[in-house]
């Protein structure tokens, strides 16, 4: 089956309205581009197609939105130019997304994956897909020592993400991609923490570029969604199957909200960088602190990495170690006013987070704190919020809990 047959090609005025080449900036092409199906009405922002089934041989080929929406193909058609991809297809999440993925394997594949993985990746690997086959080994890719294990081993998939959750290790995509071509080893990065506005991995060499579009893209904090792009025909066709066959589409409202939210991608990723930058620096000068991380820092240990692979260094989020007890970190997270105790990131709310309990609770103790998620280790997304707002609640918080304030004031 070809990926025409499964796919409606594009209709009423989609391909009038595409950008030329060359092409444009991130930004112009963030707003206008995926902006087809309007009819006759020259709607400046596409309509939402809130139905569940289309009248046979309409003129853009749709039959029922399980198999395609003018919503889906819309945002797929500006996420595939902000990743500067052939082909992108959405789901309902970015869990969908890994399940798609990792579905198109087959009984005996290994993957080898950077050992801190997102909680929920983890937990698909090794709760669901370890049944049915499919092998999983994690090495720490952020010694390069480890590049070598996919020479040796050639594992079907290597799976990396880069900046990781939530240790924000960055890994060499370049360097992993050129091994994994010689070797004939399909290489996928999940770009969740950076976004496409801050790295780029199919530029680097990477086949599969894999995104939460409920984080960053999207940036509300009012829907779900997952994107999979990448360069190759055959994984487009696979990923395309599995959005139909495994009912992982997303809705046509959340994908019109990850249109809307998209369009704003840069100015809120320069806003987060700022923000997350000038949070790190005030908690690296907290004495007492264990650790502080962010590629935007220079202590951070893959910085010189950070800068040569990702635009401004870093994105959003920030991780440290208080070094406190779990019972004293509590009382800290829950008694901030404006970073609310919450899973997810990328929206322009900041959250805090626990991993040990929250995103990597599903992760075992032992595995946890192998790779550095201890009791101690708290994640930030920052949001776009006036940054001396953030770092007064923070401070009333370490006074709250009886630490840390008491020798450091705010500038």
């Amino acid at each position: 089956m070809t990926r025409d047959s499964q796919r409606p090609p594009a209709g009423g005025d989609f391909e009038r309205c595409r950008v030329s080449e060359p092409i444009s900036g991130f930004s112009t092409r963030a707003i206008h581009e995926g902006c087809g199906y309007r009819d006759q009405t020259g709607a400046v922002t596409p309509p939402i197609y809130a139905t569940s089934t289309f009248e046979y041989g309409n003129e853009g080929g749709f039959d029922y939105t399980r198999s395609g929406n003018p919503n889906f193909r819309n945002l797929e058609a500006t996420l595939r130019s902000l990743e500067h991809a052939a082909h992108a297809t959405v789901f309902s999440s970015g869990v969908a997304a890994i399940t798609a993925v990792v579905s198109s394997l087959k009984s005996g594949d290994l993957v080898l994956a950077e050992e801190n993985v997102y909680g929920c990746t983890f937990r698909l690997f090794d709760r669901v897909f370890k049944k049915f086959g499919v092998t999983v080994e994690y090495l720490d890719f952020s010694q390069v020592s480890q590049f070598e294990q996919i020479r040796v081993k050639k594992p079907r998939l290597v799976w990396l993400e880069s900046p990781t959750n939530p240790l924000l290790k960055v890994i060499d995509i370049r360097r992993a991609a050129e091994i994994c071509r010689t070797i004939g080893s399909t290489l996928l990065v999940d770009n969740t923490f950076a976004s496409g506005y801050v790295q780029q991995p199919l530029a680097l060499g990477a086949d599969l570029s894999l995104s939460s579009t409920t984080k960053y893209i999207n940036g509300h904090s009012d829907c779900l969604g997952g994107v999979v792009c990448t360069n190759s025909e055959e994984w487009a066709e696979n990923m395309v199957f599995a959005q139909k066959a495994l009912g992982l589409n997303p809705s046509p409202f959340d994908s019109w909200l990850i249109s809307r939210g998209v369009k704003t991608l840069a100015l809120r990723m320069q806003q987060h960088q700022r923000n997350a930058q000038a949070l790190a620096e005030w908690l690296e000068a907290l004495p007492g602190i264990g650790w502080v991380r962010y590629p935007g820092l220079p202590s951070h240990p893959d910085h010189e990495l950070a800068k040569r692979q990702m635009r401004n260094g870093g994105s959003g989020i920030v991780v440290a170690d208080f070094g406190l007890t779990l019972e004293k970190t509590r009382d800290l997270l829950q008694g901030l006013r404006y970073f609310k105790l919450a899973e997810s990131l990328g929206g322009v709310e900041s959250l805090v987070c626990h991993p040990a309990t929250m995103t990597h609770a599903s992760v075992p103790r032992e595995v946890r704190e192998q790779v550095g998620i201890t009791d101690a280790v708290v994640r930030f997304s920052v949001g776009v919020e006036e940054i001396g707002d953030l770092l007064e609640d923070l401070q009333d918080g370490f006074r709250r809990v009886g630490c840390y304030a008491r020798s450091y004031q705010l500038t």
